[in-house]
């Protein structure tokens, strides 16, 4: 969907025009849409086809939150170094998926837009 949108284009552009630090921060942003939108899709999903069974949104936290960032850091290094994540903490990857979840709208998924990621 980001790719048919010209996001990742735009992105992609954006980051190699920035140094490291800045490059990681719009990788994170293209990373929580992208968490944000599988949050929209669900929600599309289940209204039309009733896919989403008990546990499946749990399982998707769960899976948001092992796969973020600090998580990643954390088991691997010892310590988390926020300025080098690529894809968003934990917490924020959850938050992205459930606000796609939830509002069922692409527009709550700017994450360009937001303040904060």
């Amino acid at each position: 969907m980001q790719n048919s949108l010209g996001i990742l284009k735009t992105a992609k552009s954006e980051e190699a025009s920035s140094d490291r630090r800045g490059a990681n921060a719009i990788s994170v942003r293209v990373e929580l849409q992208a968490d944000c939108l599988a949050g929209f899709w669900a929600h599309s999903a289940d209204r039309t086809k009733h896919i989403i069974e008990q546990g499946d949104v749990e399982a998707a936290m769960n899976a948001a939150s092992a796969v973020g960032d600090d998580r990643l850091q954390r088991q691997s290094r010892g310590t988390v170094v926020p300025d080098s994540f690529t894809h968003g903490s934990s917490a924020q990857r959850v938050r992205w998926f459930k606000r796609g979840l939830e509002s069922g709208d692409t527009r709550q998924c700017d994450t360009f837009a937001a303040s904060e990621p």
